[in-house]
């Protein structure tokens, strides 16, 4: 009988970094990494908020990037993920406003609703941004106080 198994957590870099051009279906090949990252990591519990938040960062890039290129990150953490979505457009994203029945704008409310923190750290040359999350910290233990 043939015996199939996935990568042990110990097999798995604590880093994932890619560059990519988005298209129409970099986001569900991108949840797939993601999912098998985490899965491979012990961190299948996170899986579904990492991927949706994801989702929503590669849509914006896709909706607002110039050229859609952009530079994913995995990190893993203790009892978590920290994902980063870099890009060289200055354009800084901001949560919608309003209730209105648009058919976008809500990303970031969904981004903030799903995990942990978030937010956009600003390249010093001010050519660009990172738009980061991190998701199943709050499980974590906290850390240790110091002395």
């Amino acid at each position: 009988m043939n015996h199939v198994t996935g990568p042990r957590a110990a097999d798995i870099p604590s880093e994932y970094h890619a560059e990519f051009a988005m298209g129409e279906h970099s986001a569900r090949h991108l949840r797939r990494i993601l999912r098998l990252y985490l899965v491979g990591s012990g961190l299948a519990d996170v899986t579904d908020a990492a991927e949706l938040a994801l989702t929503e960062l590669v849509a914006n890039v896709v909706r607002h990037v110039p050229g859609r290129r952009c530079r994913i990150c995995f990190l893993l953490q203790p009892g978590g993920v920290r994902v980063e979505v870099a890009d060289d457009c200055p354009e800084l994203p901001a949560p919608a406003v309003g209730g209105g029945l648009g058919e976008g704008g809500r990303g970031l409310v969904i981004v903030d609703a799903v995990t942990d923190r978030w937010g956009v750290t600003v390249r010093p040359d001010g050519r660009g941004k990172t738009v980061w999350f991190e998701a199943g910290l709050s499980r974590a233990a906290p850390p240790a106080p110091r002395r």
